[in-house]
């Protein structure tokens, strides 16, 4: 069966400093014909930091959609056609404080498919340093750390719920795993 969709018309009803609503009408599979609301987003990075001693370093920060404090790796939205290290660099050292001489990309993930075109970009960083956080001005969030394997039990149990920290950090654990059963 023939899946794709021919898009007929786009129509913005909102555009914003981070995300733009259009609705798409379509022609489906069948010929008959849909409408879609679509977000636009420009995608994010998201980086997991894991130091020497196996403790991982997330943040916690309020999340108007959940009304709630969330917690989560450091991250944030891509700037313009920014390459998606550089961005994961950046994130790092805006949030915890950090540079890292080894970053390791752990892929890409659609965070909601069905209605989003958003992209985020995940990484693991090693080998870290610490001086002090460069936050946005509009930005506030607390820096935790949490040993790693407590951090996978948390992701399992689901304590934690955010998509791309779930992705990063089992992500994470596969690699790690592999590199400790080399040794």
């Amino acid at each position: 069966m023939k899946l794709e969709e021919k898009t007929l018309d786009k129509e913005y009803v909102f555009k914003g400093r981070i995300i733009n609503v259009r609705v798409d009408k379509v022609e489906l599979p069948n010929k008959s014909f849909g409408t879609r609301e679509i977000v636009e987003h420009n995608g994010g990075i998201g980086i997991l930091p894991i130091d020497d001693e196996n403790n991982a370093y997330l943040v916690k920060q309020w999340r108007s959609p959940y009304q709630k404090v969330i917690t989560e790796i450091p991250a944030g939205k891509r700037e313009g056609d920014e390459d998606p290290k550089k961005g994961g660099i950046r994130e790092l050292k805006e949030e915890i404080g950090a540079v890292c001489d080894e970053i390791i990309p752990l892929g890409k993930i659609y965070p909601t498919p069905g209605y989003c075109g958003e992209i985020i970009y995940l990484f693991l960083a090693r080998k870290l340093t610490f001086s002090s956080q460069n936050l946005d001005k509009d930005e506030f969030l607390n820096v935790e750390k949490i040993p790693f394997d407590k951090l996978v039990e948390k992701i399992l149990n689901g304590e934690i719920c955010d998509s791309k920290t779930v992705a990063a950090v089992l992500k994470a654990d596969k690699i790690l795993n592999k590199k400790k059963a080399k040794i």
